[in-house]
């Protein structure tokens, strides 16, 4: 029970690695914040949380509102008084297309929601991890870190990308109040985010590229799971990574390695 009495807040927890990780902290004793943006989805997440015997807090916001994530975050402090662990999940694939295809409007709706969203989420709850030290853990992704093969995914690369600059910006800002802030980086994860995914025109400017053995060189070919990188966030906000932060860590089986 490693987070006994400690409160977490986690976004994008209706689904795959947030829903995974917000498990995998309730089990270990956390108090568990779910956030999400569709309400009947976070309603159907905590009703299992607690038909397990799980009390968490269900908070519906859009993490690219900055009025919505500041309420959302008071609302855990008045729950528990304290936050102690956050994890800035929520994200979105977006449009993936063509340079000359890919609209202003889809472009500020990706960084909206995976750069701003991520700047929001953090903003709101450091004056509350200030007061004991705590953890902070962003997930990024192999695209824009070490892969840039996914020709026509430039607004989510660059999102990915930003959130490791911010990442370590924020370490190196917030040391000096005992808080770790670091950023996984997954590949290929069974998850659902690749339904909201738009992919317009592709196969016009995609390089061909076959591997005949899989992608993912560690299980040949086959994705990772969300507990395994639910399993890495909660090292991360554990006690065992009391000296990491600023660091980035890929959870990809050797894809990034291979796709580069």
């Amino acid at each position: 029970m490693r987070f006994t009495e400690k409160a977490a807040l986690v976004t994008g927890a209706s689904s795959g690695i947030g829903k995974a990780t917000a498990w995998l902290l309730a089990k270990e004793g956390a108090k568990v914040a779910v956030l999400g943006h569709n309400r009947e989805h976070i309603e159907e997440t905590s009703a299992e949380f607690q038909q397990a015997g799980y009390g968490v807090l269900p908070l519906v916001a859009d993490v690219a509102d900055a009025q919505q994530m500041q309420q959302a975050v008071e609302q855990v402090i008045q729950r528990w008084g304290r936050l102690d662990i956050v994890f800035a999940n929520a994200g979105i694939n977006g449009v993936w297309a063509p340079l000359e295809e890919l609209a202003a409007e889809e472009w500020d709706k990706t960084l909206g929601i995976n750069l701003k969203g991520t700047f929001l989420t953090v903003k709101y709850a450091v004056p509350y991890l200030k007061k004991r030290g705590g953890a902070i853990i962003i997930t990024s992704s192999v695209n824009g870190t070490r892969m840039f093969s996914n020709t026509g995914a430039t607004a989510y690369a660059c999102s990915k990308a930003a959130q490791v600059a911010f990442t370590k910006m924020v370490a190196l800002e917030l040391a000096k109040h005992k808080i770790r802030v670091n950023v996984i980086c997954p590949g290929a994860i069974e998850t659902n985010i690749d339904q909201s995914t738009e992919r317009k025109d592709l196969e016009r400017i995609k390089e061909p590229v076959e591997y005949p053995e899989g992608a993912i060189p560690l299980t040949e070919g086959a994705p990772g799971r969300a507990e395994q990188v639910g399993q890495l966030v909660l090292f991360l906000a554990s006690d065992a990574a009391s000296h990491i932060t600023g660091t980035e860590m890929w959870i990809d089986g050797g894809q990034s390695l291979l796709q580069g």
